[in-house]
C-alpha cells in the first residue's frame, strides 16, 4: 500500500528515519518552518516529465515543440524553468500574458480564449507569437485590426472536431455542443475571409478535454482535423498543427497502473505522420500542449490536522486547507490519496475522511482512505497536487492563499508568498 502511494509523489520523494523527505528536506521541518497549507514543487519531476515528451518528439521528422498549458499552474520559478528549456507558454487571459512576460522576456507565448477581451487582444498583439482564434466574431475583430495597419502574430484557427472523450463533463471541450472552437464550415468561412482581406491562416488547433487516458477520441479528432486541413489551400509549405493536450495522470493508488505517456505520444505521432501523407499535406510544425501531465506529479500539498472526530465507522481528519486551495474534489469528484509526514511504519488501522475548515459540506478532500492512526497536530501530504489547485485557489470564507516552495537542485525558493491581505485589508 505505502509503495503504491509513494509512487504518486514526486520522483525526489524518499523515506528517511520514518519521515517523508524531498530532495533531502524533511517535509515535517518545511511545514513547521513555512506553515501550512503549504505547496511544494519538485523541479526534478518536471524535468523528468518534460524529457519524456522531448524524447518522444525526436521521432517526428519535422519541427516539433511543447507549449505548456499555463492554466494548470503558473509561477515565477516555473516560467523561468520553461524558458530555460525551450518551451512555449499557453495563456488565456491578460493576467497570464503579463505574468509570463514579466518573468521571461523571450519565452514564446500562445494566446487562447473563447471570448478574448479588448485587453487580451491588445496584449496578444504586443507579446504573443501566436493567437489561436476561437470564433468568427474574434476573427472579424482581427481583420479590422489588420485593416488598421496592426502587425498580427501567427494566427491559428481552433477547430471543434465534434468528438467526445471519456472524462468528467466539465472538462470535455471537443464535442459538438462545446463552447470552444469553430465547426468545419466556420473554419472554411474564416479561410475565405482571410483570403479576401490579404491575411493568412498559419495553423489549425483542437483540444478535446482534460484528464483522459484512452486515445480513441484524440485519434478521431486528429483524423477529422487533417481531413479539414486538406480542404485548405496552404499558401506556403510551412503550417502548424496542434492536437492540444489533456493526457491525464493517476491521482489515487486505485488509478494504477496508468497507461504509459509514451504510448499516447507514439499513437498521435504515427497518425499525424501517416495522415498528412494520406491527405497530400505538407508536413506541419507539430505542437503539443501538456499541462497536467507535466506539472501535476511535481506538486505536493501539506496540511496540518487540527481536529479528529472518531465516530462509528468514520474517522474525520479536519485539516487547515481544502476547498479554497483545491476545489477539484468538489468540481470534478477528483479522488486523492495522502500519507502522514512521519510515522509511516505505524499500523494502517483506520478508514479516514479528510475535510477542510470551510463552512461547506462539499469541503471534503479525500473519502474512505486507509490510514495510520494519527493525532491532532500531525501533518499529512497529498501527492499529485501540482495542477489546477493553486491556479484555481480562492479566498472562500476569507482564506489566505498558501505559500509555494520551488525546490530545484537542492535549493529552496519561495515561489509564492503566503497571502496576508484580502481585498478589504
Amino acid at each position: 500500500m505505502i509503495e503504491k502511494r509513494l509512487s504518486l509523489f514526486p520522483i525526489s520523494i524518499d523515506v528517511q528515519n520514518d519521515q517523508l523527505t524531498l530532495q533531502g528536506y524533511a517535509l515535517q521541518e518545511l511545514a513547521r518552518e513555512y506553515g501550512t497549507p503549504l505547496y511544494l514543487y519538485d523541479a526534478a519531476t518536471l524535468a523528468h516529465q518534460y524529457h519524456r515528451y522531448r524524447q518522444a518528439l525526436q521521432r517526428y521528422p519535422g519541427r516539433a515543440s511543447i507549449t505548456y498549458a499555463g492554466k494548470a499552474y503558473l509561477s515565477p520559478g516555473l516560467i523561468r524553468w520553461l524558458a530555460a528549456h525551450g518551451a512555449w507558454v499557453d495563456c488565456s487571459s491578460a493576467g497570464e500574458i503579463l505574468a509570463t512576460r514579466k518573468f521571461s522576456k523571450r519565452i514564446p507565448i500562445l494566446v487562447h480564449g473563447v471570448n478574448k477581451s479588448a485587453s487580451d487582444l491588445e496584449l496578444a498583439l504586443r507579446f504573443a507569437r501566436t493567437i489561436v482564434v476561437d470564433n468568427l466574431s474574434e476573427w472579424q475583430r482581427l481583420i479590422q485590426l489588420h485593416r488598421q495597419g496592426h502587425v498580427l502574430p501567427d494566427l491559428w484557427l481552433r477547430f471543434c472536431p465534434g468528438v467526445l472523450t471519456h472524462t468528467h463533463r466539465h472538462i470535455q471541450t471537443g464535442h459538438e455542443t462545446s463552447k470552444f472552437g469553430m465547426s468545419a464550415e466556420e473554419i472554411l468561412s474564416a479561410i475565405r475571409l482571410a483570403e479576401q482581406n490579404g491575411m493568412r491562416v498559419q495553423g489549425l488547433h483542437f483540444h478535446i478535454g482534460s484528464q483522459w487516458r484512452e486515445t480513441t477520441a484524440v485519434l478521431q479528432a486528429i483524423e477529422e482535423t487533417l481531413k479539414l486541413a486538406s480542404e485548405i489551400r496552404w499558401v506556403e509549405e510551412r503550417w502548424h498543427f496542434c492536437p492540444g493536450g489533456g493526457w491525464g495522470v493517476p491521482y489515487h493508488e486505485d488509478d494504477l497502473p496508468w497507461p504509459a505517456l509514451e504510448n499516447y505520444l507514439e499513437e498521435i505521432l504515427s497518425l499525424t505522420i501517416h495522415g498528412v501523407q494520406r491527405y497530400g499535406l505538407p508536413l506541419p510544425d507539430l505542437h503539443l500542449e501538456p499541462g497536467r501531465s507535466l506539472i501535476a506529479q511535481a506538486g505536493i500539498a501539506i496540511y496540518q490536522i487540527g481536529t479528529i472526530k472518531r465516530r462509528p465507522g468514520c474517522t474525520w481528519l479536519l485539516v487547515d486547507g481544502g476547498l479554497a486551495d483545491n476545489p477539484r474534489p468538489a468540481l470534478y469528484n477528483a479522488r486523492y490519496t495522502a500519507l502522514p509526514l512521519q510515522g509511516l511504519g505505524r499500523a494502517w488501522e483506520e478508514q479516514v475522511w479528510i475535510g477542510g475548515p470551510y463552512c461547506e459540506s462539499g469541503d471534503v478532500l479525500i473519502q474512505d482512505l486507509a490510514f495510520p492512526k494519527v493525532e491532532e497536530g500531525e501533518y499529512i501530504a497529498v501527492p499529485v497536487s501540482g495542477a489546477y489547485q493553486i491556479s484555481m485557489a480562492s479566498n472562500y470564507n476569507g482564506a489566505y492563499r498558501p505559500a509555494v516552495l520551488w525546490i530545484e537542485d537542492g535549493r529552496i525558493e519561495i515561489d509564492q508568498k503566503r497571502e496576508k491581505k484580502l481585498w478589504w485589508q
